[in-house]
């Protein structure tokens, strides 16, 4: 069977193509080998699913692997001790009989024990007993018993979880200290941290405890796709089909648009792959035809990360003023905001500055910010849906009238606003306008590293063309020759002969209007608002 790029579940490699995890599993391995007990937290679909199976495969030759997923307990589950504790029991019979005979050396007498007392239904089983049957199994057992357990903040909001942890903690120190035979290693899974296990408990509920698994090591293992591991993927790709693909310049794209996102390679991959032009598929052209489509698509993913705007408005805030107010924002992991940005995925930290994770994510932040009802309904977008059929000429975006209207339509719009709100509103209604010029069949993103140089570089892809505006508010002449001169550094890395400047200028002389001149020998269109 013909191996195809997987977006659903695990990825398997004899069926998929997949970025080479061997060295990421090495390294958990060597906290296992040092009976480390860790939390694996990251975003929705960040691979963590599939790194633990493949873990889990690296492991069974010296350890006893009991890999569980907490998807399978429904809610009710957690309604008190005595249900959780037969729950888990259940589930873990399950995970116990899918080894082979090798691996269960010594265990079958425990197992029927806990066989016994599944059927038996006892009211009065509890955690206690739960743990007495997990400390024999681990006792009986001719290897060190390993325990995965992932989507363990399915549960998070209820107390015997919590009660859970705490006896795992209770039984590592008891090992550490008295020599208690237990786990080797524990490792449980899922996108809120333990210490944030709090966000996640009810209001009525914050008495619980917020600190039950402070025996945890750190785990500091990178687990977005590396440039060269997708490049490696890419090469697999081409040596079956042969499709003329540069994987080096292709995973160069991949990894700029996403950072390494396991997600959204595998998408964009299979994109290209399935959706756009075979011919184009494997080019620039076709990746960026492959971004287009997935910004316009509906996914979990998508649909998870926006409902967590609506759950946190706090961190809706903090988003909003990142994107749009030129805010720098410093990393602190205490602020609550920034830690759930961070946590579902959002930003990342940059040499302590908080930036958004990706080119992807960014443009689906705009996209959902200028969607919001108050901004469609505003004078400036209903302008650019009356304009947007006259800027496009033989299938080329003429984007110095698309900066010529733009100042027209907003001067006599907000000319007579006050300054601060120019500044904190300007750059949003530029790409409110920008943005029904070139949907459907446009993209455009807003490059990171300007974001707190006082400037906004936007980037648009329009049919394979490229255009760097850079929005940016006025500090004086000597200020606006930096900004040129930067522009046209940037206009290098991308190989583009012509840049555009959009000035927001609260200077009373100011010449409204577009004019161009030349800098170091490149073309530069600026627009005076």
């Amino acid at each position: 069977m013909a191996r195809r790029f997987n977006v659903t579940g695990i990825c398997v490699p004899e069926k998929h193509y997949m970025v080479d995890l061997s060295e990421r599993i090495n390294r958990i391995r060597d906290m296992v080998d040092d009976g480390s007990y860790f939390m694996i937290n990251c975003a929705r679909q960040y691979g963590k699913t599939t790194t633990l199976t493949a873990l889990a495969k690296n492991l069974q030759q010296d350890y006893l692997v009991i890999s569980l997923d907490f998807q399978m307990l429904g809610s009710a589950c957690f309604q008190s001790e005595n249900i959780f504790s037969l729950s888990f029991l259940r589930i873990l019979l399950r995970e116990l009989k899918r080894h082979c005979a090798e691996q269960m050396a010594g265990v079958s007498g425990i197992m029927q024990q806990m066989q016994e007392k599944v059927e038996e239904n006892e009211e009065k089983f509890n955690l206690l007993e739960l743990f007495e049957c997990l400390v024999n199994l681990c006792g009986c057992s001719q290897k060190p018993v390993v325990l995965i357990i992932d989507e363990v903040d399915s549960a998070s909001n209820d107390q015997v979880f919590l009660d859970f942890l705490a006896q795992l903690r209770n039984y590592y120190l008891e090992r550490e200290a008295k020599g208690t035979t237990t786990f080797q290693s524990v490792i449980l899974a899922g996108v809120y941290d333990i210490k944030n296990l709090k966000r996640k408990i009810r209001p009525e509920d914050d008495h619980k405890t917020n600190s039950p698994w402070n025996i945890a090591a750190d785990f500091d293992i990178n687990m977005s796709l590396s440039r060269k591991g997708i490049e490696g993927m890419l090469r697999e790709y081409e040596a079956d089909h042969a499709v003329g693909m540069d994987p080096e310049e292709m995973a160069g794209l991949l990894y700029r648009y996403t950072s390494g996102y396991p997600f959204l390679v595998s998408r964009l991959c299979k994109l290209m792959d399935e959706k756009t032009n075979p011919e184009t598929a494997w080019t620039k052209e076709g990746f960026l035809e492959a971004v287009r489509m997935l910004l316009l698509e509906t996914n979990p993913l998508f649909e998870s990360l926006i409902g967590k705007l609506t759950d946190y408005p706090e961190l809706e805030q903090m988003l909003g003023e990142l994107l749009f107010f030129g805010k720098t924002i410093t990393y602190n992991p205490m602020n609550p905001a920034i830690s759930l940005a961070m946590m579902f995925g959002f930003v990342k930290n940059a040499d302590g500055k908080v930036i958004p994770a990706n080119r992807i994510f960014d443009t689906l932040l705009y996209n959902h910010f200028l969607s919001l009802d108050e901004l469609r309904a505003s004078d400036m977008y209903r302008a650019s849906l009356q304009d947007r059929d006259m800027f496009v000429k033989d299938g080329h975006l003429d984007m110095r009238w698309v900066l010529t209207k733009f100042v027209q339509h907003f001067h006599e719009l907000y000319g007579e606003c006050r300054e601060t709100f120019l500044e904190e509103e300007g750059r949003r209604y530029f790409l409110l306008y920008l943005r029904p010029i070139i949907n459907g069949t446009g993209n455009y993103y807003v490059e990171a590293r300007t974001r707190s140089l006082g400037r906004t570089d936007i980037v648009v892809d329009y049919r394979g063309e490229q255009f760097v505006i850079e929005a940016k508010i006025w500090r004086g002449n000597e200020y606006n020759l930096r900004g040129e001169h930067q522009l046209m550094s940037y206009l290098e890395d991308y190989g583009l002969d012509t840049g555009y400047m959009l000035s927001f200028n609260f200077n009373q002389k100011k010449q409204v209007g577009v004019h161009e001149l030349k800098v170091d020998g490149k073309t530069l269109i600026e627009a005076v608002v």
